[in-house]
């Protein structure tokens, strides 16, 4: 438990601070600040003490040294139950800082400011802050530390509730949040200067990386229940992420339920029109676009029902009540995520109380990186974030596409994209027909479409064929071509791609290549 009788105030910024300091000034708690903030104080009306006058120094050397001084640092670091620090305070003179409020020098925003210069990155390295707050962090047991403004007004509760003290609980739980503050601090200074080159240049990727996640919850167990596992979450997280989602009911989220629910809701988002994506086991089982939800749903169950039993389904418009009343009705689901739910599809919802219901905003935003860890190890990417449009497609057979076959076609290539390879997707007017995911083989993940198509009864006559990569062979288009495929997407590229083409030719087909691969592993 700490008293608190005296506070050092130093925050870059100064969100809620006025209100926080006023409350202290109310509980008779005595206020140390340096420059800005306690000028900002006083003209408040807040009594204050300037920490240059506390000290008897001057800030100096253009602001870099304001708190290091041993009145300041000694203040905070005695531990109050030693006597003899107890009594090296009394020979000095120095009173106990019993409560720290710092936030730093906003590092972060000002490097990723394009115009942003290494001297203004280096002067905006905080020093004094944070060995201020490691101070008091270490001292956790007799000084309570804030670095937080959320934290602000639970303190004053606290405070005003219990005498003007603050709970050894609460000083510990401060402590480890103030650690991962400067943690975080250091790690984002460490990644700017380790990206600069000598000649002033950044490189995209740091010499040393470092990311910060915040723990969002402990799961049951991970991928197999003979492994734990936890969900965290980055603390520069993009908007519109799966990371961001609210649970409205259901049971706790697993390890694979977040896996696959970031599959389809990263898939649903690429799409204009209402949009239905249901993925099973890190691939989609079942997309459609429509001019409403429910018939966007029928669509994409009706590829492939048997695999859609215990899927993930998103929606990129809000759920409604006849599209969540022929979900429940319909299907065994695990997570259904929507932008939105209306109040009637979450009366429907909840009779189905296992049913995990999440709502996520609907942002097109990614990740800077795209991590993948190896034993030892982590591979970092850019996200696959390429759109290809009708204008880029190059087409190279003697046939030319429809307009109807060409809007089909960057319906297949979109979902491709998120198929694991080597993938083959057959479609048709704004759905999937046929899947087939994750083979050693391009033609067997073309002849696995196909039967998965024949299983669900789904007609292949005219369809349109998105495959991830290029056809290596000409024995993929012979077995599209069978089932009654007139259209394909692929990338081009292969040693082999003038025997593909002319197969294509030879039995009729529209091919168009795009340029780019897109591998999924």
């Amino acid at each position: 438990m700490v008293v608190v009788k005296q506070v050092l105030i130093s925050v870059s910024d100064k969100s809620g601070i006025l209100e926080f300091a006023t409350g202290l000034h109310q509980l008779g708690v005595s206020i140390l600040s340096t420059g800005g903030t306690a000028k900002m104080l006083t003209e408040h009306g807040v009594p204050v003490t300037e920490v240059s006058e506390y000290t008897g120094f001057p800030e100096m050397l253009d602001g870099r040294v304001k708190t290091l001084q041993p009145k300041i640092h000694a203040g905070i670091l005695a531990r109050r139950d030693l006597p003899e620090h107890v009594a090296t305070l009394e020979k000095y003179h120095i009173p106990t800082i019993d409560l720290v409020v710092v936030n730093l020098y906003p590092f972060g925003a000002t490097v990723a400011n394009p115009d942003c210069t290494i001297e203004n990155a280096i002067e905006n390295i905080d020093i004094g802050g944070p060995t201020m707050v490691r101070a008091a962090a270490k001292n956790y047991r007799h000084v309570a530390i804030v670095t937080d403004a959320n934290d602000y007004g639970s303190i004053l509760t606290e405070m005003r509730d219990n005498g003007c003290t603050i709970s050894g609980d609460t000083c510990f739980d401060l402590a480890k949040k103030a650690f991962s503050h400067t943690a975080a601090y250091d790690s984002a200074i460490s990644n700017y200067l380790t990206s600069m080159n000598t000649d002033g240049t950044r490189s995209q990727y740091p010499a040393q990386i470092n990311f910060n996640f915040i723990k969002v919850q402990d799961m049951r167990y991970g991928e197999n229940p003979h492994q734990n596992a936890a969900f965290f979450r980055d603390l520069n997280a993009v908007p519109g992420g799966i990371a961001s989602y609210t649970q409205l009911q259901g049971k706790e989220l697993s390890y694979n339920n977040i896996g696959d629910a970031d599959t389809a809701w990263e898939c649903v988002k690429t799409f204009d029109r209402p949009a239905c994506v249901i993925v099973k086991h890190a691939n989609p089982c079942g997309v459609a676009i429509a001019e409403e939800p429910l018939s966007a749903y029928k669509l994409a169950y009706a590829t492939d029902p048997t695999s859609a039993f215990g899927g993930i389904i998103a929606f990129n418009c809000e759920l409604d009540a006849n599209t969540a009343a022929a979900i429940t009705s319909n299907q065994f689901v695990e997570v259904i995520v929507a932008p939105s739910v209306s109040e009637d599809a979450r009366q429907i919802v909840a009779a189905k109380q296992n049913v995990r219901l999440l709502t996520v905003p609907l942002f097109k935003s990614h990740n800077q990186y795209d991590l993948k860890r190896v034993n030892g190890g982590l591979l970092v990417q850019s996200p696959d974030i390429l759109d290809i449009q009708a204008e880029q497609l190059r087409v190279v057979t003697k046939a030319q596409p429809s307009a109807g076959q060409l809007q089909d076609l960057l319906f297949a290539w979109r979902v491709a994209k998120y198929v694991k390879s080597n993938a083959i997707v057959f479609c048709k007017d704004g759905r999937t027909l046929g899947v087939g995911a994750g083979q050693m083989s391009r033609v067997d993940s073309t002849r696995i479409a196909t039967i998965k198509a024949h299983n669900a009864a789904c007609n292949l006559a005219d369809s349109v064929v998105a495959s991830d990569a290029f056809f290596p062979f000409r024995d993929g288009l012979d077995v599209l071509n069978e089932a009654g495929a007139r259209a394909v997407i692929q990338p081009g590229g292969s040693v082999r791609d003038d025997e593909v083409i002319a197969a294509a030719d030879e039995h009729g087909l529209v091919m168009v290549f795009t340029g780019c691969r897109h591998f999924r592993h």
